[in-house]
């Protein structure tokens, strides 16, 4: 079938289901709602067969809904109502959760029932929680919908002859009201529960020092106590404030946006602070290895069954400076010890999406911070590629983007968690792209392929990365238990009779592929690009990056999206600076 995806933004589950769809054999189109007759226009120009919508925060015209079947995916359980189901879900901390795949109809969510899923619901944040175990649920109920709505047999349930449906539960927006945190009285259990339901959007917003801000993430910790609402130490970049019997770590902040003035973006929480913050000591994370699991750290190292694990997780997966030089002072540690494996990332979520444009974009001087961020990226990247006497493996547990990808992608092997979506490109922010994409991408796919990915720029499952060699091994889990995985598959590599030959083999192919070109000549010739478009003021990518942090709404489906029906064919720029690529977007289905 010719699907049409209908989104308020081309996020992680529209992403995803625009990947696994494509990877079911139907071709997909894509159209960011704006107003009502542009989506006509689209449905008009598609012609789809089934309309499916990942995630809509507006309601589908009425004209639309009753010509063409609609399937509208609500992270609810049946009969629950409203725009902030998730919210609700952590709110009440409920044990489990649900996601339904529902027809669009005139009151919003109480159409017929295509399919459920159920999940568990972890205590983790909610853009943790939505592009894991409900992307999970949502993805197998869409399948299953999709699927029904193809037999042409299937006739979906109408609400009211579902048990548990028949009194909808109609919850109101989860306002700034509800969410406040009254730290004088509020536990650290109430205060993570109430950081956890709103982490990524919208942050609760507090004031701090005078000033009001949106808190964005939290983590518990179990030593430092103070009078409650102190700050009362740094950490990497975080600042951990008293509760009411305990602390919590708070590890982002965006200031209140004021009344005519610009939009605000999340930093972290040091950085967002500047000279308002006090002198309050610096408490450095646990060393490598890790002495207790319950002290907070963004950088972790541990031992078992003779393989070494290196996890980080970064908010939004992204990488600053710091963060990538630590990193490296993490990995270079790992490396000084007696392992033959060395697995690097192995979390529940992002992997990484490579430099962190929100630092960037706060910097004096974006040039030079974009510059030092990428040299430091590379540096990462070079030392993963220059590990001859260790097996490395990436464990990507969830999505990965840009440079993220490049990084997974310099191990000797990649171990994907079925549900995470790659986004191996740069072309969207302006960028050539560096971290040695133009040596471990051809290695990888090919030359043809490489340059397809980079000048297509379309998400990629992990399917599909299987299959074209961006990724090794798949490992069909949810995501609390991908860590465990892991640790048994790592454990049974380094144990493997192979393991010493491999590591032989390993250095001696590096030093045959060094002679034929050095990995310095890779990098110099793509930092060159990219040098010229960081302290270039008119590059595009300054415009970019800035709309990008700042969530500028940009009109109508990006070229790289639109057009993508049977037949057609879209323009796409190519990732090398300059030239026009016209590329067939049923091409891509073979992949």
């Amino acid at each position: 079938m010719h699907i049409l995806l209908i989104a308020s933004a081309f996020n992680s589950l529209t992403q995803r289901a625009h990947a696994e769809l494509r990877e079911h054999g139907h071709t997909v189109g894509v159209e960011i709602a704006g107003d009502d007759e542009s989506l006509r226009a689209a449905v008009c120009h598609h012609e789809p067969d089934l309309l499916v919508a990942p995630m809509l925060k507006s309601a589908v015209p009425e004209d639309i809904w009753t010509a063409r079947t609609c399937l509208i995916v609500h992270p609810g359980p049946a009969g629950d109502r409203g725009p902030s189901s998730l919210d609700w879900a952590i709110h009440e901390q409920a044990g489990r959760w649900g996601v339904t795949v529902l027809q669009a109809d005139a009151e919003m969510d109480a159409g017929d029932v295509w399919a459920t899923e159920t999940l568990a619901v972890p205590p983790v944040g909610k853009s943790d929680l939505y592009r894991n175990e409900v992307a999970d649920a949502a993805m197998s109920a869409l399948l299953s919908a999709v699927e029904r709505f193809a037999s042409g047999t299937y006739r979906p349930r109408a609400q009211r002859d579902i048990p548990e449906a028949r009194r909808p539960h109609v919850r109101p927006y989860f306002s700034q009201e509800r969410r406040r945190i009254h730290w004088d009285r509020d536990t650290t259990e109430n205060v993570l529960c109430a950081l956890r339901a709103a982490d990524s959007q919208p942050g609760v917003l507090d004031e701090l020092l005078g000033a009001e801000w949106f808190l964005h993430g939290g983590h518990r910790e179990h030593e430092l106590r103070g009078q409650s609402g102190e700050l009362l130490a740094t950490r990497a970049g975080a600042v951990c404030r008293a509760t009411a019997d305990g602390a919590v770590w708070l590890p982002e902040l965006r200031p209140r946006r004021r009344p005519g003035g610009s939009a605000t973006f999340k930093l972290p929480a040091v950085t967002a602070l500047g000279r308002l913050l006090p002198d309050v000591p610096e408490y450095p994370a646990p060393g490598y290895p890790n002495v207790a699991d319950e002290d907070w750290s963004d950088i972790r190292y541990r031992e078992e069954g003779g393989a070494g694990f290196l996890s980080f997780s970064f908010p939004g997966g992204a990488m600053s400076t710091c963060q990538c030089r630590r990193l490296l002072d993490a990995y270079r540690a790992a490396c000084s010890r007696p392992t033959s494996v060395l697995v690097l990332g192995g979390n529940r979520d992002f992997f990484s999406n490579g430099i962190h444009l929100n630092v960037i974009e706060a910097a004096a001087d974006p040039g030079e911070e974009s510059w030092a961020n990428i040299v430091a990226m590379n540096d990462l990247v070079e030392a993963v590629l220059l590990t001859t006497d260790r097996l490395v493996v990436s464990a990507v547990g969830g999505n990965a983007a840009a440079g993220g990808v490049l990084l997974a992608l310099a191990a000797d092997e990649v171990w994907c968690r079925t549900g995470a979506v790659l986004n191996p490109h740069y072309r969207l922010m302006g960028l050539h792209g560096s971290e040695y994409w133009t040596y471990t991408l051809p290695r990888r796919v090919g030359p043809e392929t490489a340059e397809r990915l980079m000048w297509e720029a379309w998400p990629v499952g992990a399917a599909a990365a299987h299959r074209m060699g961006l990724v090794d091994r798949l490992v069909a889990c949810g995501p609390q238990r991908f860590r465990a995985e892991i640790a048994q598959m790592a454990g049974r590599l380094a144990s493997s009779p192979s393991v010493d030959g491999r590591i032989a083999a390993k250095k001696a192919e590096r030093e045959r592929q060094e002679a034929t070109k050095p990995l310095a000549a890779y990098r110099q010739e793509e930092l060159t690009h990219m040098r010229r478009t960081f302290f270039d003021p008119d590059a595009p990518y300054h415009a970019l990056r800035g709309a990008f942090v700042r969530k500028v709404r940009t009109e109508g489906t990006p070229a790289h999206l639109a057009g993508t029906g049977p037949g057609r064919r879209v323009i796409v720029g190519g990732p090398v600076g300059g030239g026009v690529a016209e590329v067939s977007a049923a091409c891509y289905q073979r992949e």
